[in-house]
């Protein structure tokens, strides 16, 4: 079995990423393993506020997304060509214990618990889904044993859909902190993109918090059960862990800093 969880930086996708899928799925194919790919939902493009479903078109915008939708189409090729049997899991922006990286990462957490702004893109007033991490393991390993999974992509289950705002109030009232919230524009977000490539990828796919973002996965549930963990509850953990052991910013020397520094980060 071979789950593919890779991540290569935003400005690396178009290059780096389908090679690294397509040196993987020729170890899968010569070891005869079973193919799990854990994806985003960035192949869909702009989707207008309608629920997201596992049938909808590929139509991304910008590079990153399209080198996501390329690769989700070589990997289904690969499985009707009968090189690989493969599945997919697919997921909304990314919360919990130990993420940093996320939108709903280290820009959130850390500042609720410190009693300053947390940073969001696009309008904090949109429904948007978004999936706890810890549960994304178990949905993935179901992927991997189930016949029926194969040859498709599957929507994980997430929590209950709420608004970007209502999200970052129950994380400040679990910190124990005031809620205040720093909304970036998308002409900010895109600004910041073009002057660091690390964060270009976000730049892309400000649209998705501008109206709203549902991830429907129903089809999952009703193939394999399954439930998510309780939006409060997640938030709850993810609040204890960060209150514990901080964000990696905090824990740099003084010299490792300087070199974030240098970097434009």
């Amino acid at each position: 079995m071979i789950y593919e969880c890779l991540n290569p930086g935003w400005n690396d996708w178009p290059t780096v990423f389908p090679r690294l899928q397509a040196n993987l799925l020729e170890g899968a194919a010569a070891a005869e393993a079973r193919y799990v790919s854990f994806e985003n939902t960035w192949m869909y493009g702009r989707i207008h506020g309608r629920p997201l479903t596992e049938d909808l078109p590929h139509a991304p915008e910008g590079p990153n997304a399209a080198a996501r939708a390329h690769m989700a189409e070589a990997l289904l090729e690969a499985h009707r060509a009968g090189r690989v049997r493969a599945t997919m899991g697919r997921a909304s922006e990314l919360f919990g214990p130990a993420v940093f990286g996320s939108l709903m990462g280290e820009r959130v957490f850390p500042p609720a618990l410190a009693g300053k702004p947390a940073t969001v893109a696009g309008d904090p007033d949109t429904p948007h889904t978004y999936t706890y991490v810890p549960d994304l393991g178990r949905f993935l390993v179901t992927l991997g044993e189930r016949e029926e999974a194969l040859g498709r992509a599957w929507h994980l289950p997430s929590p209950q859909t709420v608004t970007t705002r209502e999200f970052l109030e129950m994380v400040f009232a679990d910190a124990g902190t005031r809620p205040r919230i720093r909304r970036l524009p998308k002409f900010a977000v895109t600004t910041i993109g073009l002057l660091n490539p690390r964060l270009r990828g976000a730049a892309e796919v400000v649209y998705q918090y501008e109206e709203p973002f549902i991830v429907d996965h129903s089809r999952f549930q009703q193939v394999f059960g399954g439930e998510a963990t309780p939006l409060r509850d997640a938030i709850r953990a993810t609040v204890a862990w960060f209150r514990e052991h901080g964000s990696p910013s905090h824990r740099r020397r003084p010299s490792q800093e300087a070199d974030r520094t240098s970097e434009g980060s």
